[in-house]
């Protein structure tokens, strides 16, 4: 290897590095913080207006459900002492 060059990897460890997956006890798999909060992310709290109300009529709010994987990464976040 000439100085200053970096390792190459060759295409199978390439391949087999990409499919290389932590997968917690339930099979699920594994996720880091930084993508735990890309899916908590998708959690959403929408104003609504009935239809063809006009602009004084009260508005109200819809938050979408969590699902399984929201409620857990909810219920872990909240175990969190700081």
């Amino acid at each position: 290897m000439n100085a200053g060059s970096t390792p190459r990897f060759s295409e199978n460890t390439a391949k087999s590095m990409a499919e290389l997956t932590h997968t917690l006890a339930d099979g699920t798999p594994a996720h880091g913080f930084s993508t735990l909060l890309a899916e908590l992310a998708t959690i959403v709290r929408n104003t609504c207006r009935t239809p063809h109300a006009g602009t004084d009529v009260p508005t109200f709010y819809i938050v979408t459900s969590a699902n399984q994987k929201q409620k857990r990464a909810l219920q872990l976040i909240q175990q969190i002492n700081v």
